[in-house]
């Protein structure tokens, strides 16, 4: 199976076994996107347009976007509004400005009602038109600005008063009447290519005359981030928050799961696997109160990080595990046979792992449940009993906890002569009465290798 796979296994194993915990940190996440919404109240964007007649090149448009965000246009709006409290310093954060296609700048003002956010764009756009044209008009004096177009008008004015001394010239042929129409065209002509030149040399000939094309929209939906979107936000961030803490906590678990580190964390060696069926009760811990209400409440009362169980055989293939161990155990120690069968506490699957061998084993050998906290590990004194067996599930504990039992054993002069490693399996429907009972098929599968091996 591919890394890839696994992860997404694993990731729908949270999913599966973690859901309710999930659901509540979601919410959770979503009511702080709500609080976040409360502290920063909505804000709503309006934006003006404004044409640049004439050929521009990019570096140019970008210029004016500049000149459209500058501290002098915005000041210059801030003064128009007359917004008490605002400076046009505050105003700048809340204006910006693009270049679009078709020599066009946009304008945008954000602000916390439609209504002022409608103003600032527009005053900010007139502001830019004004300032932008007084610069192309080479003043900032804004009666500079016109002379441009004063002077065009005093030729044009001075163009009709040649046409009317041309035609109340004397239209004979005479000398005089030629020469005085033909220095009449030959002005007219010098004049015409002298405007021409001016044009020509005058940038605001081309590039003035900026037009607002119109007042700005009247925003109808705040701006993002909106109150649904820090909402939705919050809970999407808090779910994979919770996703990624069960991953990081999952690659630096450090307990067991492979029956070779446990036999080598407890010193002794591996006298078998067992089966408990019954995953739900397996895994879920005994316990009362509050604490543990909440813990099954949300869902992390069951370990997520290990496989799904498979599905056990019948009822007798996983009596014949216990038995064989039963059977080790005899072959193993001299008589009397009397055991002490150490349990880590709360370790619910070792503990009815334990229970079934001390029913399989009918008295030979003898044994004796104890449970052993795992946090500070005493295990009883030795009486009569000729060692300890431990019985662990794989994947519950760490080697320095499994080390911290094998060392109570050695304080109460226990020797370890043996680990049952138990996992948790599904239990198969119960046998039906046409099939043969548990103790024949038992028997058999005890007697057939006593013939050939070992069982």
């Amino acid at each position: 199976m591919s890394d890839d796979t696994i992860r997404l296994v694993t990731i729908g194993r949270i999913l599966r076994r973690r859901w309710r915990l999930l659901a509540i940190v979601a919410v959770l996440g979503a009511l702080v996107g709500y609080g976040a919404s409360v502290l920063f109240p909505p804000r709503y964007t309006a934006s003006a347009s404004v044409l640049l007649p004439g050929q521009w090149e990019e570096r140019e448009l970008l210029t004016q976007v500049d000149i459209a965000t500058s501290s002098a246009v915005v000041d210059g709006a801030a003064a128009m509004l007359g917004w008490k409290g605002v400076s046009g310093g505050e105003l700048r954060d809340q204006v910006s400005a693009q270049a679009a296609d078709g020599n066009i700048i946009k304008i945008s003002g954000t602000a916390g009602t439609p209504a002022r956010a409608q103003q600032l764009s527009d005053r900010v756009a007139q502001q830019f038109v004004s300032f932008a044209t007084r610069i192309a008009g080479g003043s900032t004096d804004p009666e500079a600005a016109t002379g441009s177009e004063a002077l065009r008008q005093k030729v044009a004015e001075t163009n009709r008063r040649i046409t009317d001394l041309a035609n109340a010239a004397d239209p004979g042929q005479t000398v005089e009447g030629v020469q005085a129409r033909t220095e009449l065209e030959k002005l007219r002509t010098s004049l015409q290519e002298a405007m021409k030149k001016l044009d020509e040399a005058d940038p605001a000939t081309n590039k003035a005359g900026m037009v607002v094309m119109g007042p700005a929209a009247r925003p109808i939906g705040a701006a993002p981030p909106t109150r649904t979107q820090l909402v939705v936000a919050g809970a999407l961030l808090f779910f994979l928050l919770a996703v990624i803490g069960h991953l990081v906590a999952a690659r630096m678990n450090r307990r067991l799961r492979t029956e070779p580190e446990v036999a080598a964390a407890l010193g002794s060696a591996l006298l078998g696997t067992v089966d408990v069926p019954g995953e739900g009760r397996a895994h879920r811990p005994e316990g009362s109160g509050p604490r543990a209400w909440i813990r099954r409440l949300l869902g992390v009362d069951t370990r997520w990080d290990i496989p799904t169980p498979q599905r056990s055989g019948d009822e007798a293939g996983i009596r014949i595990r216990y038995r064989r161990v039963c059977a080790r155990l005899r072959d193993q120690l001299p008589a009397p046979r009397r055991l002490l069968v150490v349990v880590p506490d709360g370790d619910e699957i070792a503990r009815r792992a334990a229970g079934q061998l001390v029913t399989e084993a009918k008295g030979d050998p003898l044994l004796r449940v104890v449970e052993v906290s795992v946090d500070r590990p005493m295990v009883p004194d030795r009486d009569t009993e000729s060692g300890a067996l431990v019985v662990i599930s794989a994947g519950s504990w760490t080697a320095e906890e499994l080390a911290g039992i094998a060392e109570a054993c050695a304080d109460g002069r226990h020797e370890v002569v043996g680990i049952v490693v138990a996992g948790p399996v599904r239990a198969r429907p119960k046998r039906t009465a046409d099939r043969p009972p548990d103790e024949a098929t038992l028997a058999l599968a005890v007697r057939g290798p006593a013939a050939g091996g070992s069982v």
